[in-house]
C-alpha cells in the first residue's frame, strides 16, 4: 500500500497531463506532493527523508519549470530522486556498520549481513539504473511518452523489482519466522 501512496503524485500529475499540458501536471505534481508529506506529518507525527528529498526537488524542478516555460527541469526530477537514492543506499554499503536497508528492515526481517549487503547493493544499482532509463526515454521520446513511462514504466519496473526482492528474501527467511 506504501507504493501506492508513493506513486499518488505521480498519478495526479499524469491525470493532470492527459487533461491539461505538462504545466498544470506540474503545479498538481507540487501541490499533491505537499498535501502528501501534510498528511504524512499528521498521520505520524514524522515525515520520511525521501518525502522531503522529493518536495524539495518537486518544488525546486518543478517552479524552474514553471518559471522558464521549460519541461526539462520536471522530466530530470525523478533521474535526481533515483540517483540520490542509489548514492545513499551505495554510500550505506561503505560508512556504517549496517546499511540503510537493514537498519530500516531489521525489526521485520533477521538476515545474515551478506544478505543484507546484496539486498541493499541491488536497490542501490535499481535506483541508478531507473535513473538512467528516465534519461533515456527523456530524450528519446516525447513529453507524452514521457508521462505514460513515468507512471506505467516506472511503476512497472518498480513492483517487478520488489516481486524479484520477495522472491530472494524467501529463500533466506527462516522457515519459523515464515510462518508467523
Amino acid at each position: 500500500m506504501q507504493i501506492l501512496f508513493d506513486f499518488f503524485p505521480i498519478v495526479l500529475f499524469f491525470i493532470a497531463f492527459k487533461l491539461y499540458g505538462i504545466y498544470t501536471a506540474t503545479v498538481v505534481a507540487i501541490a499533491a506532493t505537499v498535501l502528501q508529506v501534510c498528511f504524512t506529518w499528521i498521520k505520524h507525527r514524522k515525515i520520511e527523508k525521501m518525502h522531503i528529498v522529493t518536495l524539495v526537488l518537486i518544488t525546486v524542478l518543478g517552479g524552474a519549470t514553471l518559471y522558464l516555460q521549460n519541461e526539462l527541469f520536471i522530466k530530470w526530477k525523478p533521474t535526481i530522486v533515483n540517483w540520490l537514492f542509489g548514492l545513499v543506499f551505495l554510500g550505506s554499503q561503505v560508512f556504517g556498520d549496517r546499511t540503510i536497508l537493514e537498519r530500516m528492515m531489521k525489526q521485520n526481517l533477521n538476515l545474515p549481513q551478506t544478505v543484507w549487503r546484496r539486498l541493499n547493493l541491488s536497490w542501490a544499482l535499481f535506483f541508478i539504473t531507473l535513473g538512467g532509463i528516465n534519461l533515456y526515454v527523456l530524450y528519446q521520446f516525447d513529453t507524452e511518452t514521457w508521462v505514460n513511462f513515468k507512471l506505467f514504466g516506472m511503476l512497472g519496473l518498480t513492483v517487478t523489482f520488489v516481486v524479484a526482492q520477495g522472491i530472494y528474501l524467501s529463500k533466506h527467511i527462516p522457515e519459523t519466522e515464515m510462518e508467523d
